[in-house]
This record gives structure tokens, sequence and C-alpha cells, in this order.
């Protein structure tokens, strides 16, 4: 068992047992503290530790007071704040607004430890505990999808950037590695955060926008997004372009006679920096006051998983990875990644098998052209979508090395790929060697990939190769399980009733599947989470990199039907199933034949019941039985003369 004393500590009781009388920032999460590189409150925290800064962390406090705050003292230079791994609302409702039932990244999966908003809540309750004299900064992904006035799922409606509503001095967004290291060198020298005007990848709020350290552009105020939709699109389609650390510009949004100022975005880290955040002395576990309380789920997908690379240039426009972690990728060396993966061998738990080597995209380890260094990532052009970039540098050559390396290690039974595989940049490269060896060595039976749809005007809408490219992959992926003699399987993943998708589209996705022989077992319905494009198309009905119109599925029961057909064959679907097909006016897959999706209600109908026949007379009384289940004989008439009687 490790001991508390290897983490961070979690209360005012252990820091004095470390001789703490003082401490320099509190960190604050709405997810259970679990000391690995996979959690962004671990990685802030050891990186502040290892600059010689005292940190402790509160995780998921009480929220209805400011005491659980107050309990540990008041914090030397600062608070950090951050809900967690995920967005707090995207953690407690589905895409149908319903309330989750579990938390994985909470003791348990226990749901509820965290508020709605809860960026926005801990920073409330933090200057309720330490005043104004006390720095709050937040960061983290709600923090980041949300440093503008943005578009909210579950209110139905624009909100001001967090940094209103949080009454935070400063933003962080992105990874934040380096905007948290120069806050922290700032507020040692005791210089006010509110003179921190240029520290790239912050966000801060100010009278005089004129101040801005960087060249900017000039957003429409929070009134315009709110009230005019096409203002919204422009937004976005602005917010997005300059989204970029060598190009990109500070933009500058007014609200309500106060002015948001959006500084560039931090450069990625370098490899060098990548290996030193993530070999920095997690403990690679959940803290032990968890233990009686059933652990935290989250950690057994990545404890013996590998992150070799960030960032992502797929361009989804669901995914709200480009507008935190950014498209420009970076990774570790390969030595960084193997003294990782030989330190893994030694955990006594460990069996044999990394269950990941991966990141956003697993197959990505460099930028995606030559000319990203210098002149950053383009504006108006896509790496892969909706065709390859003729830039693209496609070469696996070096993440087939680092996998081959990662197989010699003494200990190491098998290395996975799951976190991943972009089929498209896959078949761009001009070798198969690294689609041979991913068949032969690294898929663990089956492999999780994202075609999402199979309608092009769909598939152009989410950012996404056409379907031609799914099926190339698809047939030289069994070609290859053919030559190796492997029987593995592909699991696709499937989105119902993003923007662009008509009742029509999921009708002519659902033959496409039936035609396939596939009958997906989950399906994924759009979730208009924070900050992405795709949710500005939900919002506005306008696709903001054309400016033109998009049909968008919003009421709950169009959705459940675009969703149903998706998976006809479910019992509990028929009903929806049928009312689809015949609003799409396609009658004709309602039948018997081998096209057909769902039988006719007569199918269905109940038999006729049969006359019923005549009682039957009533049988007569069966022989009496005895006791050892046999008939009982008649008594027989006395024969035998009788011997005292005389003749």
């Amino acid at each position: 068992m490790i001991s508390n004393q290897e983490f961070l500590p979690v209360s005012k009781s252990e820091m004095e047992e470390r001789g703490w009388w003082w401490y320099d920032f509190l960190l604050v999460t709405g997810d259970a503290y679990v000391d690995h590189p996979s959690f962004g409150t671990a990685v802030i925290g050891r990186v502040l530790e290892a600059e010689g800064y005292r940190v402790a962390v509160l995780a998921q406090p009480d929220w209805h007071s400011a005491e659980a705050f107050a309990a540990f003292g008041k914090p030397r230079l600062g608070v950090l704040i951050g809900a967690g791994n995920l967005d707090s609302m995207v953690a407690h409702y589905t895409a149908a607004k319903k309330r989750r039932s579990e938390d994985f990244y909470s003791p348990g999966k226990k749901a509820g430890l965290r508020p709605d908003r809860a960026t926005i809540v801990y920073s409330n309750r933090a200057r309720e505990a330490f005043g104004p004299e006390v720095p709050i900064i937040i960061g983290g992904l709600e923090a980041s999808l949300r440093r503008f006035a943005h578009y909210d799922y579950w209110e139905d409606k624009v909100r001001r950037s967090i940094l209103f509503d949080s009454g935070a001095d400063m933003l962080v967004y992105g990874m934040g590695e380096y905007a948290e290291r120069e806050i922290a060198k700032r507020l040692k020298k005791k210089i006010p955060v509110s003179e921190m005007l240029d520290i790239a990848g912050t966000a801060y709020l100010t009278a005089e926008p004129e101040k801005c350290a960087f060249p900017h552009v000039e957003l429409p105020s929070f009134a315009d997004v709110r009230d005019n939709k096409r203002l919204y699109a422009e937004a976005t389609r602005v917010e997005y372009a300059e989204h970029d650390p060598v190009r990109g510009k500070a933009m500058i949004q007014e609200h309500d006679g106060r002015f948001l100022v959006v500084n560039p975005p931090a450069m990625p880290l370098t490899s060098a920096e990548l290996d030193f955040v993530a070999e920095l002395p997690y403990t690679k576990q959940y803290h032990p006051m968890y233990e009686d309380m059933g652990g935290v789920p989250a950690i057994e997908e990545v404890k013996f998983s590998v992150i070799h690379n960030r960032g992502c240039f797929g361009g989804c426009n669901f995914c709200a990875l480009a507008f935190h972690q950014g498209r420009m990728v970076t990774s570790r060396s390969q030595e960084s990644v193997i003294r990782e993966v030989t330190a893994l061998t030694k955990f006594p738990d460990f069996k044999g098998y990394i269950n990941d080597v991966g990141g956003p995209s697993a197959n990505f380890r460099h930028h995606s052209c030559k000319k990203q260094a210098k002149c950053g990532m383009c504006a108006d052009r896509r790496c892969l979508a909706p065709t390859p970039c003729p830039n693209l540098d496609a070469d696996h050559s070096d993440y087939l090395q680092l996998l081959r390396k990662l197989r010699a290690i003494p200990g190491i039974k098998k290395v996975f790929v799951r976190s991943g595989i972009r089929y498209d940049y896959m078949l761009e490269d001009k070798s198969n060697e690294f689609f041979s060896e991913l068949v032969k060595y690294h898929i663990s039976g089956q492999l999780k990939v994202a075609p999402e749809h199979c309608i092009d005007s769909v598939l152009d809408y989410m950012g996404k190769p056409h379907i031609d490219v799914y099926e190339r992959f698809m047939a030289e992926y069994k070609k290859l399980n053919s030559k190796f003699s492997k029987e593995q399987y592909v699991v696709p993943y499937l989105m119902s009733s993003h923007p662009g998708s008509t009742l029509e589209s999921a009708v002519a996705l659902a033959e496409y599947l039936n035609k396939m022989g596939r009958q997906p077992e989950q399906v994924q319905d759009f979730y208009p989470t924070p900050g992405t494009i795709s949710t500005c198309m939900y919002y506005t009905e306008i696709d903001p990199t054309t400016m033109k119109h998009v049909y968008v599925a919003k009421s709950f029961h169009e959705k459940a039907m675009q969703r149903a057909l998706l998976q006809w064959k479910r019992p509990d679907k028929r009903k929806l199933v049928m009312e689809a097909l015949k609003e799409a006016g396609r009658e004709d897959l309602i039948g018997y034949g081998p096209e057909c999706l769902v039988k006719p209600d007569s199918a269905y109908k109940p038999r006729p019941k049969t006359e019923k026949k005549p009682a039957a007379a009533p049988e007569k009384p069966k022989k009496p039985v005895s006791k050892k289940g046999w008939a009982k004989p008649k008594p027989k008439k006395n024969t035998k003369p009788n011997s005292k009687k005389r003749g």
C-alpha cells in the first residue's frame, strides 16, 4: 500500500505531518484525487511541486459552504480551480438531459459529489473563504471550453464567459503547464494578477482593452452573439481561426461594458518538456482515502496505459480537443515512453499487458506537415477531411519503432493500441508496415474506429472523411487479418442526430448497416458540448465554416427516432422505427425481405383463440391407493372350509 506521504497533501493534518505550517497553492478539483498523468489536477500539482511550491489538493469538497475551503488555512499565493477531467454538466447529464446515476471520476462511482457548473461554484466558495486578496485562477476543460460567450445546451441559451460568473481573477485554457508556472513565478514576486497581461494561454477581464499585449481582433459582443445567431456563428469562426500558437491573435469580446481578453494559445510543450511532465513522481494510484469507498473506477482504464502525444489535427467538428489541446501535435521521446513502460512492469498487479499507447489520436507522432513550425496550422484548410491535404506527412515509422521497442521490454506480453486510430491518416502512409504490425501485434480482439456516418453531406458537417475511405480501410483490414490468420473485429463508432443529419439520412445509414450485416450495440447521440463547431451549428443552424444554413434535429422525439433507426433490431425500438420509416416515406423498408428493417404490424397480431372443448365427464373415482403407492386389492371371499366346523 502506498502511503499518504507519497501524494500531495489532501488535508491540513497531512500538511502538518509534513511540517508545513504554510503552503503556496490550494488546488481544487471536482474529481476524486488520482495521482496519474491522465488527470489534469495531478499534472498541474506535480509541475508546481517540481518548481518548489507547496501544493495541497482539495478534491470534491462540500460546496454548500466555504468551510471546507477555509479548513486548509489561507494559501500564500493563490487558489487554482478546475471542475475535473470533464465539464461538470457533461459528467452529470446525458444527451437527453437526464441525470446520470454514476460518476466514474468519483469514489465507488457515486454520483453527486460535485456541483453543477463546478468551476463557478468552487470559485465563489473560495472567494467567500479567502476574500479578495487571494488570487483565484480557474482552468481545466470546463473553463477552457467556456472561455468565450458560449451556448449552454442545458439552459438552451448563450451564457457569458465563465470568468464573469466565477468571479475568478484569471482563466488558463489548454493544457496549462506553461501559463500556471508563469503565473506562479510572478505571484511569488508579488506581481498582481491585474498586471499579468502578456501570458499566452490565459484570459482576463479589463475595462481597458487597449492595454492588450498582443495583436488582436474584436469579436461580436456578448449581447450580439446572444441575440443574433449569425453573429454567434461568425464569432465561432474567428475563435477557431485564431486558435493557433504561431499565427493566432488575441481576441477581445465586450460583455456589458467590460471586456474579455483571450490571449493567443501557449506554444505546445517540446518533446523534452513533455518527457519531463510525464516522468514526474506520480504514484499512478488514487489516494488511499478512497480504499474503503470502492476506489476510483476511472483509473482502471489508464493505469497501465501510456500517453505518448498531445494535440489532434483530425479536426472533428464535434470534438473539443482541437479547442483545448490544439491541432498541433507534439510527442514524447521514445526513450521516455520506454522508461515509463519499464517502470509499469514493476507494479505488483501488472499482468504483462499495456492497455494503450496513445493519446487524442493514437497514430499521430509529429506535425501534420513540414510547414507548421513556422506558419502554424492552416486557418482555412483541414489536414484530413474531406480529403487529405497534399502536404500531409503520413509517415508512421517513428510510432512503429516505438511499438517494436515496447514489445521487446522484458515482462511485456502484449502492447495494445486502443485510443482511436485515424484510419484515413493510416491509409495515406505509402508504407503498409504500420498497418500490418498493428493487425499482427496490437489489437486486443477488436479495433475501435469512428466512421460516424455513411452520408457524405453529414460527414462533411462532422469534419470526417467520406465512407469510401472507411470501406478501403475495412477491405485492407480483412485482408491483413486473413494473412496473419487472425480473427479480429472492428467496433465502429456511430453518431445519430448530428447537425446536417435528417431523418432520411438516418434511414440511409440504417440501410447501409443492414446491407453490411452490422447491428451496432452502442450509438452515441450528438451531444452539444460547450465550445465546439458542431454545437455552434446545433444552436444557430448555420455552419460557421461556410455561413450556410444546416438542418438540425432538435426535438427529443426526432433524435430518439434517428437513434432507434440505427438499432432497428431491438424490440424496444420497433415502434419508433416504424414511426420514423412512415414519416420519412420509406414504408418499403417495412416487410419480410432482406432489405427490410422491420416486419409489418400484422406479423405481430395475436393468433385467434380456438373454441373451447366441452367439459369432459367426471372420471370414476380411482382405486384407493396404499401407502406404498400401489392399488389396494379387493377383499376375497373365504372359500376354505372351516376346520372347526364339522362336515
